[in-house]
């Protein structure tokens, strides 16, 4: 698994210890701060040394582990960032997953000419974004909705999207792409907007601060929680048949109601706190995203458990034991 220290990565870790899985990280060198904190929390991982910039580092690793299934969840995942490092994001989540199955076909010894055997091949899972979609065409998004990304991010992932498909049709490889659309929880990063948002309602209760700053307010989003979004990542890459899916709750909220919503938790009304400032907006906004995991809810039995109001008060909650130190954590970049 790519990306292992992340959040995805550490639920879509969890599951699958629990599912009896021998789960390996692929990480930048041995000593990533964030593995020994990973173990600490979910379990037994297992780290081999591996970049998504270095092909040979990925056949290495491969080579080594020897794996019965790829989870490519590794990026430059914030949207934001990838302006100011738009070659680098390019780099890691476009080329990352070329390389990745690139990996995986020449340790398996794949060519158009020589089909791999179904029941003994690597299967591939790649994540894929509800930002390819960007300034979308239709609504609610499916897997058929054409693409138009309004961010370095979203053509890297759009990318890297379309290379699983042509693996997966040119050389007859498991390869899916989950095309997940926003998922929190108490283990992103604060510089997400959802984080930072139930950070900032934390602190303010705590009187740790007075107001919290935001961009837009009135941009939408389809938000469920990262638990619910792992193991749909594990379902379509064991099912039967290799294909894409939309995974997504099929409900929109503003970032305005995802404040105020915040707030309540914490028994304060966001309107004497939160400052707009212009700064936060994007170059380019998404102002609606909201999927239509029909497909996934047919041919997968996929449902999410968590509802958006369950996951806001979830954050909340945790943020102010993070804060009030009865957590027992100490307060990091992401605490858990």
């Amino acid at each position: 698994m790519t990306g292992i220290t992340g959040q995805d990565g550490s639920y879509l870790a969890e599951h699958l210890l629990a599912e009896g899985y021998e789960v390996w990280g692929l990480v930048r060198g041995q000593a990533n701060p964030h593995v020994a904190r990973l173990r600490k929390h979910i379990g037994d991982i297992k780290i081999t040394a591996g970049d998504l910039l270095d092909q040979g580092s990925l056949i290495s690793a491969v080579e080594r582990v020897q794996p019965d299934e790829v989870y490519n969840l590794g990026a430059i995942s914030f949207v934001p960032l990838s302006w100011q490092q738009a070659e680098l994001t390019a780099g890691v989540t476009g080329m990352g997953p070329l390389r990745m199955l690139e990996a995986i076909r020449v340790v398996s010894g794949i060519s158009q000419s020589r089909t791999p055997d179904p029941r003994a091949q690597i299967r591939f899972y790649q994540a894929s974004s509800s930002e390819m979609f960007g300034q979308v065409r239709e609504t609610p998004q499916n897997e058929l909705t054409p693409f138009h990304p309004r961010s370095p991010y979203g053509v890297a992932k759009a990318y890297g999207h379309f290379i699983t498909q042509n693996f997966r049709e040119s050389y007859g490889m498991f390869a899916v792409s989950g095309i997940l659309f926003n998922h929190e929880s108490p283990r992103r990063g604060p510089e997400f907007v959802t984080r930072k948002i139930t950070l900032g309602a934390a602190r303010i209760k705590l009187g740790l601060a007075t107001e919290l700053r935001l961009g837009n307010l009135d941009a939408r989003r389809d938000w469920g929680f990262a638990g619910d979004y792992a193991r749909a990542m594990h379902m379509m890459t064991v099912a039967d048949t290799p294909e894409d899916y939309v995974i997504g709750t099929g409900v929109t909220q503003s970032v305005r109601h995802l404040v105020k919503l915040a707030f309540d938790t914490v028994g304060l009304n966001w309107e004497d706190h939160v400052v707009l400032d212009p700064k936060y907006n994007r170059p380019a906004e998404v102002d609606l995203l909201c999927a239509d995991p029909k497909k996934a809810r047919e041919q997968l039995g996929w449902e999410p458990d968590v509802t958006f109001e369950e996951l806001v008060a979830m954050m909340v909650e945790s943020d102010l034991k993070l804060l009030d130190g009865s957590s027992g954590e100490e307060f990091g970049t992401d605490h858990w």
